[in-house]
């Protein structure tokens, strides 16, 4: 599996920031919590069929060679969450978002948005990744979220939607069709 130097730089580097070993190139997955509640999670891979924790489920909009890689750091009341993605379709938006369950052959496998406030459905609730590719199909986002991981109830992956996310109305929160999926430690 080819994991591209930027998607290396940035995981290698958030390890570090957060004190923790860096893994091997990918599929890298960490999950780390201290003593004052501190979580980290990493994980990267190439959507294909040698990688079960990197699932695509439409190969026209993640193209065989499709990668991501997401690091998660919570702690101190607040969670960051950075995704980056490379291969993708070039000068297209997407959404992006945490899930509740791992990936799985379906995609309705990975189950609902991952919601710090059940039912309630907006980017302060739930991490909202969305994200537009450059020309070469690359693309990064990051959320911050005023609340902490729970050690009880840890996102299960993140997926990446066919369309951006809709923020108001009746159909908040909804992206459109799921097309790929990493699963998170």
């Amino acid at each position: 599996m080819r994991v591209p130097a930027s998607l290396l730089a940035l995981m290698t580097a958030t390890a570090a920031l957060a004190g923790a070993c860096a893994g091997p190139p990918a599929p890298v997955q960490n999950a780390k919590t201290a003593q004052d509640e501190t979580v980290n999670l990493n994980s990267a891979g190439e959507f294909g069929s040698d990688d079960p924790g990197a699932v695509a489920y439409d190969r026209k909009l993640a193209p065989e060679g499709a990668q991501a890689s997401v690091t998660i750091e919570s702690g101190g009341g607040r969670t960051r969450t950075s995704l980056v993605v490379e291969g993708l379709l070039p000068d297209r938006r997407y959404g992006a978002h945490l899930h509740v369950k791992p990936c799985g052959s379906k995609p309705e496998d990975s189950g609902s948005h991952y919601q710090h406030h059940p039912g309630r459905i907006d980017a302060a609730s739930e991490v909202w990744l969305d994200f537009t590719t450059d020309a070469e199909g690359a693309g990064r986002s990051s959320a911050r979220n005023e609340w902490p991981l729970e050690r009880a109830k840890l996102p299960g992956a993140l997926v990446i939607h066919a369309q951006p996310t809709v923020t108001s109305g009746a159909e908040a929160g909804q992206a459109g069709a799921r097309i790929a999926c990493l699963t998170l430690p």
